[in-house]
């Protein structure tokens, strides 16, 4: 554990959102907070603080103390260390996240398109890091929340998920609130009769089988967090959807992604994207094998 949570900000409300929200996780954490902005044009810092109107920094100083004192204000007594960084964002966020034991970022609704483009800076940080990520749209700073907001985590259950489940199960346990596990498969061919509509008997058992695969995935968790409640859903229909119609009022959705892929550069996944840019609550996306 390095007791880390490292935000990013740029003085945008959805970086003020994302600094509101890391203060909140680190403190649940005990951890301290780090307040990073990086730009690859910073001057040289001087040996003595120079006046106000010499300082070739002013802009970036502002957004990191404005960041500061926001939280300040929330937060009194959390341990903050500021950070400017005179480097690509990407490259700076991306070293942040391996000295973190958790990295915040503010990210924008781009609209429908964003599903197929990578074209935040965000996105592509979680596209390469293996450090727990989480995304906050402005508004999301968790200080309307209501307090028993439930922790919800989307599992695939059709490959291995320990370090999902144990962020899912840890961030619970830390808010002391209800696990909502959810998990989207479509229905299996042989459900489906020769006019295309679905067969009752066959896509129950289909249904079945998924919740006895899903609660025998959770079963282990439930042991090691025994005081976390467990609320197991099964939807079947395509992922993606069923996370989405049961994240309302969730205070985190937790997803995963598998960091060693098969291709030229790294992806997200269509369920990732479609979950950090639709879904109503931040969103944690977990690197896992």
């Amino acid at each position: 554990m390095k007791d880390v949570v490292t935000v990013g900000v740029d003085g945008t409300p959805e970086a003020s959102a994302a600094a509101l929200w890391a203060a909140r996780e680190a403190e649940l954490r005990g951890a301290r907070l780090r307040l990073l902005h990086a730009w690859v044009l910073l001057a040289p810092e001087p040996a003595a603080g120079p006046a106000r109107e010499a300082d070739q920094n002013y802009w970036a100083h502002r957004i990191v103390r404005d960041a500061h004192e926001a939280v300040r204000a929330r937060h009194p007594d959390l341990p903050v260390d500021e950070a400017l960084v005179s480097e690509d964002p990407l490259a700076a966020l991306e070293d942040a996240a391996g000295r973190s034991d958790l990295l915040v970022l503010g990210t924008r609704d781009l609209g429908a398109m964003a599903r197929y483009v990578l074209g935040e800076v965000g996105l592509k940080v979680v596209a390469h890091t293996d450090t727990p990520t989480v995304l906050v749209r402005a508004g999301q700073d968790a200080g309307g929340q209501a307090p028993d907001a439930p922790v919800m985590v989307g599992l695939s259950l059709h490959e291995p998920c320990e370090a999902l489940l144990a962020f899912a199960f840890e961030s619970a346990a830390l808010r002391g609130v209800t696990l909502r596990a959810v998990h989207g498969r479509h229905l299996p061919s042989y459900a489906y009769n020769r006019g295309g509509g679905v067969e009752p008997v066959a896509a129950e058992g289909a249904a079945r089988d998924a919740r006895q695969e899903l609660e025998a995935a959770l079963g282990p968790w439930r042991e090691k967090f025994p005081d976390v409640p467990v609320d197991a859903r099964v939807e079947m229909q395509s992922p993606a959807p069923a996370l989405l119609r049961h994240a309302a009022g969730v205070a985190l959705l937790a997803v995963g992604r598998r960091h060693k892929l098969r291709f030229p550069a790294p992806r997200i996944g269509h369920i990732v994207q479609a979950a950090v840019h639709h879904a109503p609550c931040p969103v944690a996306v977990v690197p896992h094998e």
